[in-house]
């Protein structure tokens, strides 16, 4: 493939400007939204958040663009109904969320009870093209161990129903009470990876397909592998880098395969305590190393990941700019950080709430 296209679907809180809490105005503001060519609006489990897509995108220039275009449109088709939008992974202030009217979510309430009653929180997708389901499964066999540092990167979702959880990334605790989430075992096949699908739908436990919430999957709609184990980020420049070391990952996993190099055969069990580390510690202490199994600094397991991807990020004249995107998160820290910060100074989860608002559509 000469270049692999990526899209991003970035998911948002939809925020009372007045109070900060999250307001049930989905159907209003997609009812709005849709009304012009250039948004791409859909509806969430829950009536408090909305997710933007951009296009399939062939250069990071063009992928910045359609992320800041996204959220803008987005923030305006809100803003005509008196809300806002946030990037935030969950709400800091407490919230009872409004399931969303459709049949798909409602039967979803009524089968999996508190855990869907519960569940607002915001990620971010990655969708990257890949020329078959054969070389997508193999994609995901060898990214595997990349995702935790992902997570960490990207951590925005450090308060829960008002409370600080000592997590970086709380989002991530929230969706592994899914039955069908988290880190997966080596596939091998695409044969192998639709014969687990289908094992999983036979148990009944998963009401379909597209509940198969894996850190990584073969998109069901698109010729794509979906990384889906980001929180949504604060800033859109961290956005742009979680997509860009993303595509990158891929095209790296896919030479690897074309290459004969297998797939490291970490079991899900350890790349299930690396992700609750990253989730925990986002960037303020050790990760888990992909490459040793064993606790290593945070920036030095982020800048392994950009070491991996490195030649490929070289070949496509990306490198310089994620090493620049990349320092301005180790200075000033990922959403996760900043939300500390902000609540550190004011002692108000609102002022977190208002600043989270602000930055959302901020360079």
């Amino acid at each position: 493939m000469d270049t692999r296209t990526v899209g991003v679907e970035e998911e948002f809180i939809l925020i009372d400007p007045t109070s900060g809490r999250p307001r049930a105005a989905a159907d209003a503001v997609l009812r709005f939204g849709r009304r012009g060519s250039d948004v791409l609006l859909q509806s969430e489990l829950q009536s408090e958040q909305l997710e933007t897509g951009t296009r399939p995108c062939s250069s990071m220039t063009e992928l910045a663009d359609q992320i800041r275009t996204q959220r803008h449109l987005a923030a305006a088709a809100a803003r005509n109904q008196g809300v806002a939008i946030a990037a935030l992974g969950t709400s800091p202030l407490p919230v009872r969320p409004t399931i969303t009217p459709e049949e798909r979510y409602v039967r979803m309430a009524g089968e999996y009870a508190l855990t869907a009653a519960e569940h607002l929180i915001c990620g971010c997708h990655v969708h990257v093209a890949v020329e078959s389901a054969e070389e997508g499964v193999a994609v995901l066999d060898r990214i595997r161990p990349w995702l935790p540092p992902l997570l960490a990167l990207s951590a925005n979702s450090p308060f829960w129903q008002g409370t600080d959880s000592g997590y970086a990334s709380y989002r991530r605790q929230v969706m592994g009470r899914w039955p069908s989430s988290g880190p997966t075992e080596l596939f091998g096949t695409a044969a192998s990876y639709r014969a687990a699908v289908q094992e999983m739908l036979d148990t009944g436990a998963i009401i379909d397909a597209g509940m198969v919430y894996f850190d990584a999957r073969l998109s069901r709609r698109y010729p794509t592998v979906e990384i889906r184990v980001a929180d949504v980020c604060l800033l859109m420049d961290d956005a742009l880098l979680v997509a860009a070391l993303v595509g990158a990952l891929v095209e790296t996993a896919a030479r690897a395969w074309r290459a004969g190099e297998p797939a490291s055969p970490v079991r899900a069990s350890q790349l299930r305590l690396a992700t609750w580390r990253a989730a925990r510690s986002g960037l303020r202490h050790d990760l888990v190393h992909p490459l040793t199994g064993r606790p290593a600094p945070a920036e030095t397991v982020v800048r392994a990941l950009v070491e991996h991807t490195a030649p490929v990020l070289a070949e496509t004249g990306d490198l310089i700019t994620v090493e620049g995107l990349l320092l301005g998160v180790f200075k000033r820290g990922n959403g996760a950080e900043q939300q500390w910060e902000v609540h550190q100074r004011t002692g108000d989860l609102s002022e977190v709430v208002a600043y989270a608002v602000a930055r959302t559509l901020e360079s």
